[in-house]
């Protein structure tokens, strides 16, 4: 049966902008692409034409690591690219959840592995992803999905509760980030949502959220597949990219 939020908890999206849901699938399947991750970064299978971003003190060479699988931060678009990914990106669970939130005509915008590697992975700065994204109306859904239990100590997800209202805010550059103008929000209102390996967390586009450093000795590997209304309009130059279709209907003047 496809798992199905509760009234409740679709009112907790609603009113918070984030939502917390254990055992999306089974411990087998996070032990399968856990494997074939480590494939890709660890055992010598290609990349290929996937985009990766290493980590910045890794890349300026002020940090070694044994490993140059160690040294990685992000990798894009393996949904498309790999098939027991895709499975996960289509899995019944997280696309059933998702369209109760969304609606059941869907597109996938993007998705990202983030890797943290234990006392190497760094932090990413309270932000919010519409800002970033060249989408409206900004009203995204991610499923931050994690291959390992995320916790304070290796960097699960934080989130500044029901913030998603407040629409988009202004964003600042730091060192090797992007970051939320910390005059324009309260960060003490920041609240943790750890996770175990093969669950997620749902949040709005608009959420303000943060990743701590990797200070345990432990991996934190999540993936963050980023799903999008078929009513959704591309704001950025030119058509836009074709989008992987999920389920439902397709409209004109949309998303492709």
């Amino acid at each position: 049966m496809t798992m199905q939020l509760t009234a409740d908890q679709l009112k907790s999206y609603d009113r918070n902008g984030y939502i917390e849901v254990e055992d999306l699938v089974s411990q087998q399947t996070v032990e399968a692409l856990s494997n074939r991750l480590r494939e890709y970064t660890h055992g010598g299978r290609s990349l290929g034409a996937i985009r990766m971003q290493v980590e910045p003190r890794v890349q300026r060479q002020e940090m070694q690591v044994t490993h140059a699988g160690d040294g990685i931060r992000k990798v894009d678009n393996l949904v498309k690219e790999d098939d027991l990914f895709r499975q996960l990106g289509l899995s019944h669970n997280i696309v059933g959840i998702i369209s109760q939130i969304l609606g059941s005509d869907l597109k996938m915008f993007r998705n990202s592995l983030l890797m943290k590697a234990p006392e190497v992975g760094s932090q990413k700065g309270w932000h919010q992803d519409s800002p970033y994204w060249p989408i409206e109306p900004m009203n995204l859904c991610s499923c931050w999905f994690t291959l390992d239990d995320a916790t304070a100590e290796n960097g699960c997800l934080a989130v500044l509760p029901g913030w998603h209202k407040k629409g988009p805010l202004p964003h600042i550059s730091v060192t090797d980030d992007y970051v939320i103008d910390p005059s324009q929000c309260d960060l003490s209102e920041g609240v943790l949502a750890p996770v175990r390996a093969g669950g997620g967390v749902f949040f709005h586009s608009l959420l303000p959220h943060y990743t701590a450093p990797n200070k345990s000795g432990k991996w934190r590997r999540a993936i963050a597949l980023s799903y999008m209304s078929a009513k959704s309009r591309h704001t950025g130059s030119g058509e836009g990219p074709i989008y992987l279709h999920i389920q439902g209907k397709t409209y004109p003047d949309c998303v492709n």
